[in-house]
């Protein structure tokens, strides 16, 4: 029978096996705290961790074989886990796997080499030293190069490797936040806007998610660079408010808390997606949020009119790569620019249901100017009925700790 930490190493090969041969979300796969941070850690770094393995062995093995080798040496260099135990338990791993004898011998001497060994020796060409150093894609760092300089590429290159900051959104009809933060034993924690909780980086995140609170619509996970994003809608009560691209409901559920008086329509594409939604909106208690399955791309039997769209398109993550470290090895050049005209149609479509001087804002959690600044001037342009309200909000560039969104607020005129 497999003891507890071989099954958690276990569950984590798997997740990651599932990942790079169906393109599974890590974080979807409901894994112990332990193999969660050693899955992530290892999407998150697995371009490094391929160059690793690739400078200890003449001929690369099979794909299972080298996920292990890179669980092993995520184990052994980053995470706080001694080196004997990353061997020991990445052999047994191997065996565990059904990978056989042969696999389990290499496994083993792999590793010994790698621990006397040490680190390779990075590239000395810059994009290509960036991108193995930091697990980006190439192009994607000399893309970063072209459009941000050098230095600004490396930081953001750096920063999809931290774990980024958990936080609690208060739902504030039910409760306060120092109320909240004293409940759940969070008490000096972070409180930013009165409603975002911190979670401390050695708070374990699973019991607060079990918690009655959380149960009973107190709370929600949301990152504070939401709120940043709302706040431009200019909320008013008794508006009629429709957000085109709700799923997963996180940013209605917000706009639902500050104002219980709005008419919100939160629709999604995807049927399963509103059931998930319907799930968050029953939890938290919101009275004022209908949902309905509506392709934004053709809003058939919106025959009314809004006074607030909130459209937050489907994009390519590139601001929220931490969070979401799968998304850094699907996006490529061509899906960017396929994205970007989706978000154009999207952004041409919703605005016809807006009202005169009501506000629109054009959202994605990517900085890439083909996915942000190129899609609202163009739309702009080709749409003079419309106006810019202000410049863009970028939510990191306000606190470092908030996701990389990119909004912008737009005004029919009236």
């Amino acid at each position: 029978m497999l003891d507890q930490s071989l099954i958690e190493r276990m569950d984590a090969y798997r997740v990651l096996l599932l990942w790079q041969q169906e393109g599974t979300f890590i974080k979807e796969s409901g894994l112990s705290p332990f193999a969660m941070e050693l899955a992530l850690g290892v999407c998150r770094r697995h371009l490094y961790l391929q160059y690793f393995v690739k400078s200890l062995v003449k001929k690369v093995p099979s794909l299972e074989v080298c996920t292990v080798l890179e669980m092993g040496l995520f184990q052994m260099f980053v995470m706080d886990v001694p080196d004997h135990a990353a061997v020991s338990t990445s052999v047994e791993l191997a065996k565990a796997a059904n990978l056989g004898e042969g696999s389990a011998r290499l496994v083993n001497a792999v590793l010994h080499a790698a621990r006397r060994s040490g680190p390779p020796a990075l590239p000395p060409q810059k994009v290509r030293r960036v991108s193995i150093e930091n697990s980006v894609p190439e192009w994607l760092v000399r893309r970063w190069f072209d459009i941000y300089g050098a230095d600004r590429a490396e930081a953001l290159a750096k920063s999809t490797l931290e774990r980024p900051s958990e936080w609690l959104r208060v739902n504030l009809q039910k409760v306060s936040a120092p109320v909240l933060a004293q409940k759940l034993g969070l008490t000096g924690a972070s409180i930013l806007y009165d409603r975002y909780i911190q979670v401390p980086e050695d708070v374990k995140l699973k019991p607060i998610l079990e918690s009655a609170a959380f149960a009973d619509g107190e709370f929600s996970l949301q990152n504070p660079a939401a709120y940043e994003v709302v706040k431009l809608l200019d909320l008013k009560p008794g508006l009629k408010v429709w957000d085109a691209c709700a799923a997963p409901g996180g940013k209605s559920a917000l706009m639902a808390e500050m104002e219980p008086s709005l008419d919100i329509l939160a629709s999604d594409v995807s049927d399963f997606r509103v059931e998930k939604m319907r799930d968050l909106v029953d939890r938290l208690g919101l009275a004022n949020v209908r949902l309905e399955c509506i392709d934004a791309l053709s809003p058939q039997g919106l025959n009314s009119e809004f006074d607030r769209i909130l459209l937050d398109v489907p994009c390519s993550n590139m601001g929220v790569i931490a969070r979401r470290p799968e998304s850094k090895y699907r996006i490529t050049q061509e899906s960017v620019k396929e994205l970007s005209e989706l978000q154009f149609k999207l952004l041409e479509s919703a605005s016809r249901v807006l009202n005169a001087g009501g506000i629109l804002v054009y959202a994605t959690c990517s900085p890439d100017p083909l996915e942000t600044t190129q899609v609202v001037n163009r739309f702009v342009k080709e749409h003079p009925e419309f106006e810019k309200v202000d410049g863009p909000v970028l939510p990191a560039s306000v606190d470092s700790r908030f996701d990389g969104f990119f909004a912008q607020a737009l005004r029919r005129k009236g």
